[in-house]
């Protein structure tokens, strides 16, 4: 046998490409291995496939950017959640002119850079 398991932890990250303005979430399985020799490495699974890193060089999903940013996991879902409240229609008779979020966004669309970080600029 070449190594010995010690840990396996569960990690997940949001990401938002600085490039095309792409967010997505991912969950990842961090494996701590020590080989016969002592040495520690790690081995990252994501969807039970074996990947590199999201700490090194994380890729984004739609145009392939190196420019990645990479936050605590919920702030893609989170800013989803904002949005899509903000994009459900008002109750009031005033709702038209009071809305002030266009209602073209589609559910499953990506989510431009400004959107995913305006809600945690600092006022």
């Amino acid at each position: 046998m070449s190594e010995i398991a010690a840990t396996t932890v569960h990690e997940a990250y949001a990401f938002a490409c600085m490039k095309c303005g792409y967010g997505w979430e991912q969950s990842y399985e961090i494996e701590h291995h020590v080989d016969v020799h002592g040495h520690a490495f790690v081995v990252y699974t994501a969807d039970g496939r074996r990947v590199p890193s999201p700490l090194s060089t994380p890729t984004c999903a739609n145009c392939g950017g190196h420019v990645v940013r990479i936050m605590r996991a919920g702030r893609v879902a989170g800013v989803q959640e904002l949005l899509r409240k903000q994009q459900t229609p008002q109750t009031s008779e005033n709702s038209a002119k009071d809305r002030t979020v266009s209602t073209a966004a589609a559910p499953d669309r990506h989510w431009r850079l400004s959107d995913l970080l305006h809600p945690f600029h600092r006022r």
